[in-house]
């Protein structure tokens, strides 16, 4: 009888089983720049800050729950944010989105940086450091959250990327800009993709949670089959925590697209990692962010893209494709198998609720919409 009582308390969100953060203080965070954001699953914000090269963990006191199943459609993102801002649709630039999954608000980090963008391989934390976070409602309504007087905890990423280093074909860049490149909670601790100061620069860190000071840093390689090479110095764009072969797996894509894998204990175990490259999906292509989703009970990946349409992918194709890409690819296409789906100038992903993905898309209007695509459509 206890133990029915227990369950139904915890599905209802009456009691919780959360570990607090004893390192958690009240006060204002120094936070240079919103990069990137995740959820835990208790509604706790982790904002990764690769100015700073720290990442924070922030509650904002966000757990009424929601049971809202329907879609979400703001046909003018950019103009409703600017109207809060006191600037123009033009200059609003959004940087990454989080859904809480407790209140399925939506998180947006946000600069005034969008009239500096003048090539297509520039990114948003290129052009400028977000320093405002927006709040949107399953219900459409806006919000300013001001990072002030709130209960926060925070960790240092050993060795990221110098501030003076330059990007090597990118004139004006800042690596700095990509010590933090994504970043989410997995099985109780951070996961963060970046540049190191290491001779190998492409690193992930892996920082429990609650955070101490032992953040475990591995360097990675790749074989890129459409540039025909070995690197260590692109970093991981976007990523996704998943069990292969029963043994838990980084899914990561990089520039110009190629799939790589990495298992999660050498990440955390090992100084120096190799990925394995399962596919390549396409050159001339930023990867911009990458969602977990169900239909009809089987599991799938979309992948959002810079220049490709939106790309859906099984992970049973990813567990079942033998050996790996270690030669150069003809076409820049090969390996496990994906399928385009019409999606142009979608890019963030977040799993929105059981019935809906919520994604930012510039429409051909010009605008950019935050719009639900239904996962039910959304099948190979």
């Amino acid at each position: 009888m206890i133990k029915k009582l227990l369950t139904i308390f915890l599905t209802l969100g009456i009691i919780s089983l959360a570990v607090a953060d004893p390192g958690m203080k009240k006060g204002t965070p120094d936070i240079k720049s919103i990069s990137k954001l995740a959820f835990n699953e208790d509604g706790i914000l982790f904002l990764g800050d690769s100015e700073g090269g720290n990442v924070f963990a922030i509650d904002l006191n966000d757990t009424e729950s929601s049971d809202f199943e329907e879609g979400l459609t703001v046909e003018d993102l950019e103009s409703e944010i600017a109207g809060m801002l006191g600037t123009t649709a033009a200059n609003v630039l959004i940087h990454d989105m989080a859904v809480n999954p407790i209140s399925r608000n939506a998180y947006l980090s946000v600069s005034r940086g969008r009239a500096k963008w003048t090539s297509r391989w520039q990114l948003p934390n290129e052009l400028s450091s977000a320093d405002v976070l927006i709040k949107v409602s399953p219900q459409g309504e806006f919000s300013e959250v001001k990072l002030e007087n709130v209960e926060f905890s925070s960790v240092s990423l050993p060795n990221p990327i110098g501030t003076d280093k330059e990007h090597q074909w990118k004139k004006g860049t800042r690596l700095r800009v990509d010590a933090i490149t994504d970043l989410i909670y997995s099985d109780g601790s951070i996961y963060v993709a970046g540049l190191s100061n290491e001779e190998f620069a492409a690193s992930m860190w892996i920082a429990p949670y609650p955070f101490k000071e032992d953040v475990r840093t591995s360097t990675l390689e790749i074989y890129h089959g459409a540039h025909g090479e070995y690197e260590t110095h692109a970093p991981i764009r976007t990523f996704l925590p998943y069990e292969l072969n029963s043994k838990n797996h980084i899914m990561a894509a990089y520039l110009c697209t190629p799939l790589v894998t990495f298992e999660t204990d050498k990440l955390g175990s090992q100084k120096h990692v190799k990925g394995r490259t399962v596919a390549e999906f396409g050159a001339g292509n930023y990867p911009l962010d990458m969602v977990l989703y169900q239909n009809n009970g089987k599991d799938y990946v979309l992948m959002s893209n810079s220049q490709l349409p939106l790309l859906i992918f099984d992970p049973a194709d990813v567990e079942s494709f033998e050996g790996e890409i270690t030669t150069e690819v003809e076409g820049y296409i090969a390996g496990v198998k994906y399928t385009p789906r019409s999606g142009s100038g979608v890019q963030e992903l977040e799993d929105f609720n059981d019935k809906f993905i919520l994604a930012t898309q510039r429409m051909p209007s010009g605008k950019l919409a935050l719009v639900s695509f239904p996962k039910a459509w959304l099948r190979p």
